[in-house]
């Protein structure tokens, strides 16, 4: 019985070897990116443990405590969902203990930038202990990451924006010839891409003689968003640019193709049912790479954001630094003095609890697939709506990052 969490220590204890034998060349300027290692592996360990751990964690008294053994696939959701908590109170610690952290004389700073064997250590106890819990705790955690999962996808959003616009701006302040040919490029790119693409998911996923009205509805949605997009962008009275906008609307392209691509293999409108494993292994594959490359750029973009990513008293709020940060700020010290904290480092873990939780739900198909074959990932209705209703807050968002200048002349969006 005790099979399962002993796979579990093996698991997290050699991720925690391999991440030990780095930690001593981590430097202060590259704390950061070595959360981000440590998040990466954690999706790893999922994955391994969706795939083979589903007979051990059978054995177990705790977690199979049924008259009547359930499937398969409801031990593999079982395991990705306890090391997703495990990944989450870690993370989660980290962000209520950092709450108040002004300058670097705080010794919490240390802690945050140091200390890492102890920090692998400590991260693989709690991905084993979560394997002791009883099934109450993780049901529990399974109804929170919905919510949870629902604002780090609100937050992929905002960075997404905050990386169009800064893309669009760097281009613009350098006034030359060359940069302006080269967004006009980058926008008939994105425009060509999303009608022509759109025109792929019409024969997809509205197969002829078929009533497709909901998927028709998706697409054709798609095209007119990506139509409003450039309209209310290029209107005089709204301060914004084509380019970010031609980028919007491919995202939202790959989001809807995503939300119909996860539609059930039996269900008829679905054009691509025949490749269901290869789609669904693709899309769990390329929602796992999205998922880790936002939170790098989250990480890194917090020491840089003008926003809400960034503590009023940084000495780079408002100032365009690069994303990895200062030197002079990053050690600490200049002329003999404490410099304010560079980045919220609150928010920086809270982002890492979030996309825990969000892995957690991608990795199970927002615990939809329990009923449906055990090789499909990221697959559901419920996987379909999360995409869709993903899809239309990015266009709402960006939507009001155009108009709220117009609605609210007198407050400062910049």
């Amino acid at each position: 019985m005790w099979c399962a969490s002993c796979l579990a220590s093996a698991c997290a204890g050699c991720a925690c070897n391999l991440c030990t034998s780095a930690a001593a060349s981590i430097t202060r300027r590259s704390a950061r990116l070595a959360y981000c290692g440590l998040f990466a592996a954690s999706l790893i360990l999922s994955f391994l443990l969706r795939q083979f751990a589903a007979p051990l964690l059978q054995q177990i008294p705790w977690i199979n405590t049924f008259d009547q053994t359930p499937p398969e696939e409801w031990f593999q959701m079982n395991a990705v969902l306890r090391v997703s908590l495990g990944n989450f109170l870690f993370f989660a610690t980290f962000a209520l203990t950092m709450i108040g952290v002004k300058d670097q004389n705080d010794q919490r700073d240390a802690w945050h930038h140091g200390g890492w064997i102890a920090k692998f250590a400590v991260w693989a106890v709690l991905v084993i202990l979560m394997f002791f819990v009883p099934n109450v705790v993780v049901t529990i955690y399974e109804v929170l990451s919905k919510f949870g999962s629902g604002l780090f996808l609100l937050v992929q959003v905002v960075m997404l924006l905050d990386f169009t616009n800064n893309w669009n701006d760097s281009w613009v302040e350098k006034d030359e010839k060359k940069w302006e040919i080269a967004l006009l490029v980058v926008t008939v790119v994105c425009y060509l891409s999303t009608f022509a693409f759109s025109g792929v998911l019409f024969m997809w996923f509205n197969p002829s003689g078929q009533d497709c009205g909901l998927n028709v509805f998706f697409i054709v949605l798609t095209i007119i968003l990506a139509f409003a997009f450039a309209v209310i962008a290029l209107h005089p009275q709204v301060n914004g640019s084509v380019m970010p906008a031609s980028i919007i609307s491919v995202y939202s392209a790959y989001l809807c193709y995503t939300g119909l691509s996860s539609e059930p293999d039996d269900y008829a409108c679905n054009g691509l049912h025949r490749h269901s494993k290869q789609v669904s292994m693709s899309s769990l594959v390329l929602g796992m790479l999205t998922t880790v490359l936002s939170v790098v750029y989250s990480a890194v973009r917090a020491g840089s954001s003008t926003t809400f990513l960034s503590p009023p008293s940084s000495p780079r709020s408002g100032a365009k630094n690069p994303l990895l940060g200062d030197s002079n700020v990053e050690e600490g010290k200049a002329g003999g003095e404490a410099r304010p904290v560079s980045y919220s480092y609150t928010f920086f873990h809270l982002i890492f609890a979030l996309a825990s939780m969000y892995s957690g739900m991608l990795l199970t198909g927002w615990m939809s697939v329990a009923s449906e074959k055990s090789e499909l990932m990221d697959v559901g209705w419920t996987t379909v709506w999360v995409r869709i209703c993903t899809e239309w807050s990015t266009a709402a968002l960006y939507i009001w990052t155009l108009v709220a200048p117009l609605l609210f002349p007198d407050r400062d969006f910049s």
